[in-house]
């Protein structure tokens, strides 16, 4: 039987996840706006939420490392800029009615990182990796013919998520105080960004009711609540069971997309997401493998 603390840690990981595919929903009730728009309320509402939330938990000292070192300063202005490519890249995919693409950049991302490990830290392939990485390929080639066109949002999304991830295991710093110093230095662009946009006949100080506002200022409080909620359960459970927790996210956006959101679903793109879902699922049960061989060594 689990651990309570690693119960409530699954859990909260589970609920992160879930938050975190329903924030397509959230986004659809703003498609009327621009996405450029809202990713400037986003970071500049979350930039607002991680000021009470570091003074509350009293870690401002924590962030004196960033202040004082030019090269983790650097490195976190690299990482802010990759993760408003990614969310720019969702928001506008999702309120221009490409949700299914969303579900295929965070499908492709998983495999993605892995080759970032052979390729930047040398690291070996295993002949199950190899395997997940053909079929992501073979994927990509089947949607583009199904798409007509390369799938970049899935690329885009994919790819910033990526090299994200991989700068993020450079920065030493807990998940708090790494969103907090991402939002701080994204904080000035985003509200330049929301005041010109505000100009706009369309912008949402003009034209947004009541609850759409609502939604709008409340933006950064559904990005940082799964992030909290994630970094309780990184805590608490080993990743070898945070790993297939990733999939929620994506699948979720494949169901809402092609059910609630009725987007075009032919047999060439369901061809083209079962091959990535079997790159998953090949990677994800040699994962799972190597982490009960080495607990039982």
């Amino acid at each position: 039987m689990p651990h309570p603390q690693q119960r409530a840690g699954v859990i909260t990981g589970i609920t992160a996840y879930v938050l975190w595919g329903l924030l397509t929903i959230y986004w659809k009730q703003l498609s009327e706006f621009e996405a450029f728009e809202l990713i400037g309320w986003r970071i500049a509402t979350a930039a607002a939420a991680m000021v009470v939330i570091i003074s509350v938990t009293r870690r401002w000292r924590r962030l004196d490392a960033v202040r004082t070192d030019r090269r983790l300063l650097g490195r976190m202005a690299a990482a802010a800029v990759l993760l408003t490519v990614n969310w720019t890249a969702y928001v506008w995919a999702v309120v221009h009615d490409h949700v299914l693409e969303t579900a295929l950049g965070y499908f492709i991302a998983p495999i993605g990182t892995v080759l970032v490990g052979v390729v930047v830290l040398e690291e070996h392939l295993r002949s199950a990796q190899r395997i997940s990485l053909v079929f992501a390929v073979a994927s990509v080639a089947v949607l583009t013919m199904s798409y007509g066109e390369v799938p970049w949002l899935a690329l885009v999304i994919a790819g910033s998520w990526i090299v994200y991830g991989y700068m993020k295991k450079q920065v030493p710093l807990a998940p708090p105080e790494s969103m907090a110093t991402e939002s701080f230095l994204l904080a000035v662009p985003a509200v330049v960004l929301a005041w010109v946009y505000a100009g706009e006949p369309t912008s949402v100080p003009n034209t947004a009711s009541t609850w759409e506002f609502v939604l709008v200022l409340s933006t950064g409080l559904a990005t940082v609540a799964p992030l909290m909620l994630f970094s309780h359960a990184a805590q608490r459970v080993p990743l070898s069971m945070i790993g297939p927790m990733q999939y929620i996210v994506p699948s979720m956006n494949f169901l809402i997309g092609w059910l609630i959101y009725h987007e075009d679903l032919p047999p060439a793109r369901v061809v083209g997401f079962a091959l990535v879902w079997i790159g998953l699922v090949v990677l994800t049960v040699d994962s799972a493998r190597r982490a009960r061989r080495s607990r039982t060594t």
